[in-house]
């Protein structure tokens, strides 16, 4: 058995977690790079961040959010994934909501969030649940673009019993030259499975959690 993920893993993490029984392989289909913006004022803004490479880079430009929620212009911290959220604590803030997926995340804001004023830190290719649901409902919402990603577009002759996808931008990626038939496919949360869905009508594993220790699970259960 052999499986192919579309991300770099910790070779020792998935000899724990595979066992001996399958063989597991992986290569980049994506790559990322932060880009340089000039800082401004956050105040009055609630902020988003649907990746830690947001996160990243949101800090990389040395912006400071202001959490105290005492004071009259804090900013309230969303995000989605506990991933993005422990990135978050990495440098000392926490957050304000936490939801599994950006159309999870855009119900929220349209239900509980009228007032806000929004500004989206992610990449040039992010999913666009959010610029095209918030400023329907009247909701004021901007994104800045804090990193690139690039599309590898890999060549991948082997065959794989299954493979595993992280990203819209990473199943693109893949899926330009390389075939998503005769193989399980496994993917790491909702948003994720709704672009397979364009490139494929095979079935889907879809791991519940957007987190590593779900989808292996999920292989676990299935392979």
């Amino acid at each position: 058995m052999n499986i192919l993920f579309t991300k770099t893993i910790d070779a020792a993490l998935l000899s724990k977690e595979l066992g001996s029984d399958i063989s597991a392989e992986c290569i980049e289909v994506i790559r990322t790079e932060p880009i340089r913006i000039s800082v401004f004022d956050l105040k009055n803004y609630s902020l988003i961040f649907t990746s830690v490479n947001g996160v990243r880079s949101f800090f990389t430009n040395q912006f400071r959010p202001n959490e105290d929620f005492t004071a009259k212009n804090y900013n309230k911290i969303y995000c989605v994934g506990e991933k993005t959220k422990r990135e978050l604590r990495k440098y000392g803030f926490g957050t304000f909501k936490v939801l599994k997926n950006a159309e999870t995340l855009s119900r929220f804001i349209i239900g509980n969030c009228q007032h806000e004023q929004f500004l989206h830190f992610c990449g040039n290719l992010a999913i666009d649940v959010l610029d095209k649901d918030l400023p329907l409902q009247n909701i004021r919402y901007k994104k800045i673009t804090v990193y690139n990603t690039e599309e590898l577009y890999p060549l991948v002759p082997e065959k794989y019993h299954a493979t595993v996808f992280f990203s819209p931008s990473g199943v693109r990626s893949f899926a330009k030259l390389n075939s998503l038939e005769e193989m399980k496919i496994f993917s790491i949360g909702e948003t994720t499975s709704n672009e397979l869905r364009k490139h494929t009508t095979a079935e889907i594993f879809t791991s519940e959690e957007n987190n590593l220790a779900s989808i292996f699970e999920l292989i676990k259960k299935e392979l």
